[in-house]
């Protein structure tokens, strides 16, 4: 049952408004590479309202902050992307998130071109390894998703050899307006509700 794996101790005190998760690969050498915009939406969300990120038993540098008057909890995955769900399930447990949709994950999408912003709640994987973790771990696929486009790479190139390499200038020009307008979509969700993030960044159609 969602909630309630993980092997994290109960939550004490009051439970976060809403959980962000941003998938990443651990280790200086993939910072920056297009696999960790989703860990990128996290950091500016911490700068901006002044959490502290610590590495917890939850193998997850995870924190929490209170913005107006909800409670915010922001982690990143300390697990390989495909072993996400190893930190994600107990994360679920230590901050109270008993919905499905009060968790928020962040993370590249191939099928979406490079800059696009894309929010949805539950429905397919899209072959990404960490989503594919976290619903194996959760029993559950029902929670949102901040998608943010990487593109596909040219001809022939393995998409594997893609989301590990860090993009050319005009790339990660884009994705830097893309990470902050994600970190603007989450602060939406926590104050509404994920259809009113939808009805805003969902401009263009699905590929």
């Amino acid at each position: 049952m969602f909630g309630r794996r993980g092997g994290a101790t109960l939550r004490r005190g009051t439970p976060a408004d809403l959980l962000v998760v941003g998938l990443a690969n651990p280790g200086a050498e993939y910072d920056g590479t297009r696999h960790n915009v989703g860990a990128e939406v996290v950091q500016v969300l911490a700068q901006r309202h002044g959490a502290t990120l610590r590495k917890g038993k939850e193998r997850a540098l995870a924190g929490e902050v209170t913005v107006g008057e909800k409670r915010l909890a922001l982690a990143i995955p300390l697990t390989y992307m495909n072993l996400s769900g190893e930190a994600v399930a107990p994360l679920v447990r230590r901050h109270g998130i008993d919905d499905p949709h009060r968790l928020v994950i962040v993370h590249d999408e191939l099928d979406l071109p490079v800059g696009t912003l894309k929010v949805k709640v539950g429905g397919g994987l899209a072959g990404n390894n960490g989503l594919k973790s976290v619903k194996a771990h959760l029993h559950t696929d029902d929670f949102v998703r901040v998608r943010i486009g990487i593109g596909k790479p040219p001809g022939k190139a393995q998409g594997v050899e893609h989301v590990l390499k860090k993009p050319g200038k005009a790339d990660r020009a884009e994705l830097n307006v893309v990470v902050q307008e994600a970190a603007d979509a989450v602060e939406l969700i926590l104050q509404g509700d994920p259809e009113q993030a939808m009805n805003r960044y969902n401009t263009r159609p699905s590929e």
